[in-house]
């Protein structure tokens, strides 16, 4: 695995990130140099190569950036995916309307505009004819990392279960190692468990393996530490199985974890610099916002008074935990019923709600009715990016049945969040605890360039209208 900006990439995925580069690039310079080199063009001059290098550039690195946003990098994905055009689509003429902008106010950026719908169009048809063939353009049989998984019980099928389902064509699973437990749940792939006479070193020494994957339903007295270091100190890289969950679903099993790892690990640590260049992101962010969706306010407050008769309040206030655990008054348009709650017991939200009234579906489906929220931001008691804040009667019997719960409250709550963009709206306990694991796996990770991918990729979700009660 190589580390890039904090996360860990293997070389298939950055070899795929440079594919997608070269193709944007030539889809900037092609319908260009079409034109200059037309023998019948009139208005023929001299390339200035340079420049037009600097302006590929730019396109290129815009619209791969778009595509990250958007959740398309992954090689596992297919053109025939459902959705998956639409959503190249989207980034693609997104990253068009950022080159614009680049090409307005950046003076050294010489290409005219006019080409800009030729290349859009070809980097989306590039995109979409090569995606599949990349993997026998590049050769990426050879690139496999070959892996071995300590243990046979639930917690390895789970493992096995998830490089399978991750992309079939990263891994390859030399076998698994058995570790003395009675419980066994592979039996469909016996002919994939090892020789346990044989040490780990030695099995990752004669099958060339990349990395040890640890999945033990229970280490105690099982885990075979000697064996383990010195694959180690081999060079093969071990790994344990909430940091493999990690890299490969973007959460963190809190289930499998002890309090030492948290304590012991290099992130969750948000400084003072950190922190200011936040605040100031946000600050600057909701301005610009509020600024471009004054007219949806407008209109929400129009068609909420139609709706209602002009009977009913237009903005719905309620109290929820923010940062330090500490309560503040969170601000909506009114999307349910005033009456939603008349005998005073909270309740989550569920699919259907007969709760919610017609204007209020509309509200929740393009999150409309969370836009009053950016004036929490300007007051300081949200951000942009955090865990969504929950009510303090739900806070209260999560925090006593989900470890780690309050773990969350260490940063501001966000109107967007990563568990929004992974998980769907929770209305259950379970629901509660799945996107904690994505909760845990933000405030790791926390940085604005992080916050300005989930904000993109919130983008997505908004006009797909995906998750919504």
């Amino acid at each position: 695995m190589i580390r890039v900006f904090g996360f860990e990439t293997s070389m298939p995925d950055l070899k795929f990130a440079a594919w997608q580069v070269i193709i944007f690039f030539m889809a900037f310079i092609i319908p260009i140099l079409a034109h200059e080199l037309w023998p019948l063009a009139s208005d023929m001059r001299p390339i200035d190569a340079l420049g037009l290098f600097a302006d590929g550039l730019l396109f290129a690195g815009v619209l791969i950036t778009l595509v990250f946003a958007f959740g398309l990098d992954s090689r596992a994905l297919s053109s025939r995916d459902h959705n998956f055009p639409f959503r190249l689509a989207i980034a693609i003429l997104g990253g068009g309307g950022l080159v614009v902008v680049g090409f307005s106010f950046l003076p050294f950026l010489s290409q005219p505009p006019g080409f800009l719908a030729a290349s859009l169009t070809l980097a989306f048809l590039g995109i979409l004819a090569t995606r599949n063939l990349f993997g026998w353009i590049v050769g990426l049989g050879g690139h496999a990392r070959r892996i071995i998984i300590v243990g046979t019980g639930e917690t390895a099928l789970k493992i096995y279960n998830l490089m399978d389902r991750a992309n079939p064509t990263r891994y390859e699973l030399v076998g698994f190692y058995p570790t003395g437990s009675a419980t066994s749940a592979i039996t469909p792939y016996s002919t994939e468990v090892l020789d346990r006479s044989k040490t780990l070193g030695d099995l990752a020494s004669e099958h060339c393996v990349d990395e040890i994957v640890v999945a033990l339903d229970d280490r105690r007295g099982a885990l075979p530490i000697d064996d383990l270091v010195k694959a180690k100190l081999s060079g093969v890289q071990v790994t344990d199985l909430v940091a493999f969950y990690e890299r490969e679903c973007s959460t963190i099993k809190f289930e499998q974890m002890h309090p030492s790892w948290i304590v012991f690990s290099s992130d969750f640590r948000l400084g003072i610099g950190r922190r200011i260049a936040k605040r100031i992101f946000d600050v600057t962010a909701a301005l610009v916002v509020l600024t471009l969706t004054a007219p949806l306010f407008m209109l929400v407050v129009l068609a909420s008074l139609i709706e209602s008769r002009g009977r009913d309040p237009v903005l719905y206030h309620q109290e929820r935990v923010g940062y330090g655990g500490r309560p503040f008054r969170l601000h909506k348009f009114r999307s349910m019923a005033v009456n939603a709650e008349s005998d005073g017991r909270a309740r989550w939200a569920r699919d259907g709600d007969d709760r919610v009234t017609p204007l209020g579906r509309i509200l929740r489906r393009y999150r409309l009715d969370e836009l009053p929220q950016l004036f929490n931001i300007l007051a300081g008691d949200m951000s942009l990016v955090g865990p969504r804040p929950e009510r303090p009667e739900f806070v209260r019997d999560l925090t006593a049945s989900i470890p780690y719960y309050g773990e969350r409250h260490c940063v501001k709550p966000g109107l967007a969040g990563w568990a929004q963009i992974m998980y769907p709206y929770g209305a259950s306990v379970e629901d509660a605890k799945r996107k904690l694991e994505y909760d845990l796996y933000y405030i790791k990770h926390a940085s604005v360039v992080w916050d300005l991918v989930i904000l993109m990729r919130t983008v997505e979700i908004v006009l797909l209208g995906r998750g919504v009660r």
